[in-house]
């Protein structure tokens, strides 16, 4: 006869479609945080199911540690569908608006102190989710050059293929530009008409300063030539725990350039990694050793 926790694994309660109990929540935090570097505190155990749930039903499983236990066995496509199913994309345009102000003071002295005009300044946005942050960095920069052309090239990268997937078609609901002024509105987005009324999209030269990469800030390696004028890791931090912080600034600090300024979020403090990373601002941090420009 089958003991009481095994028929507790084959039973989910009256209010669930599946049984996820404390072990499959530990095993799922356990995973996410050696894959993303996410931190998942007990609380968040609702949300991991009303998530993960979907890709059980998808997958045509019963169970929890059934999908769990074939997630595990899986080459890859399955994986990403786990991370973008527990990755958390809250964003919008000019977020944190001071960070804004500060990049195009910032840009035009580093474009003034520059031995190449010709070759762009480099910005790096490393948690971009659904573009919202990569294009107001676009729209910064064309404002501090008054041209819809500066001198700017912008890599917006995320371990969330699926909101990639929106960054790059840069197309909203109209009342995700709400908070921007009606001046911006007009200089940098079109509003859809006919099949498209309600949606808008951002102009064509704004998407040309801007490609997107998929990119796990857990790599060892991000492929990525350095030299940055300026990077964006905004909110992403605060869902690791410190040694995965220290190790993800450990990656970004050597590809800042002389001069560069990272913006961190509003919550998030880098005390812990003076030896990477200074305090300079607002929430904003240079290299304690910069690199040269390669």
């Amino acid at each position: 006869m089958p003991d009481a926790t095994a028929i507790d694994r084959r039973t989910p309660p009256a209010n669930r479609e599946f049984v996820f109990d404390e072990r499959d929540f530990r095993r799922v935090a356990r995973l996410i945080h050696a894959r993303a570097g996410i931190a998942l505190s007990p609380h968040k155990r609702d949300m991991v199911y009303s998530r993960l749930a979907r890709r059980v039903r998808a997958c045509g499983m019963q169970r929890f540690d059934e999908y769990l236990d074939a997630l595990e066995a899986d080459d890859g496509a399955e994986w990403e569908q786990f991370t973008n199913a527990l990755t958390t994309n809250l964003t919008s345009f000019f977020r944190e608006s001071h960070h804004f102000d500060m990049l195009s003071e910032h840009l035009l002295a580093a474009h003034a102190a520059r031995r190449d005009l010709r070759a762009p300044l480099t910005i790096w946005c490393c948690a971009a989710s659904t573009g919202e942050e990569p294009y107001s960095i676009a729209i910064a920069a064309c404002e501090a050059f008054g041209t819809l052309a500066p001198p700017v090239r912008i890599l917006a990268t995320d371990i969330d293929t699926r909101v990639l997937e929106t960054a790059a078609l840069g197309r909203y609901s109209i009342d995700r530009i709400d908070g921007v002024s009606p001046q911006r509105r007009q200089a940098y987005f079109q509003s859809g008409s006919g099949p498209n009324a309600g949606l808008c999209r951002v102009r064509p030269e704004l998407q040309a300063l801007v490609s997107f990469r998929p990119l796990n800030l857990l790599d060892d390696d991000y492929g990525l030539r350095g030299g940055f004028c300026a990077v964006f890791c905004r909110n992403v931090m605060i869902y690791f725990d410190k040694p995965t912080q220290y190790h993800v600034l450990s990656r970004i600090a050597p590809l800042l350039g002389p001069g560069a300024l990272m913006f961190a979020g509003h919550s998030e403090s880098f005390t812990h990694a003076q030896d990477l990373v200074t305090s300079c601002g607002r929430t904003t941090y240079r290299a304690t050793h910069p690199t040269a420009t390669p």
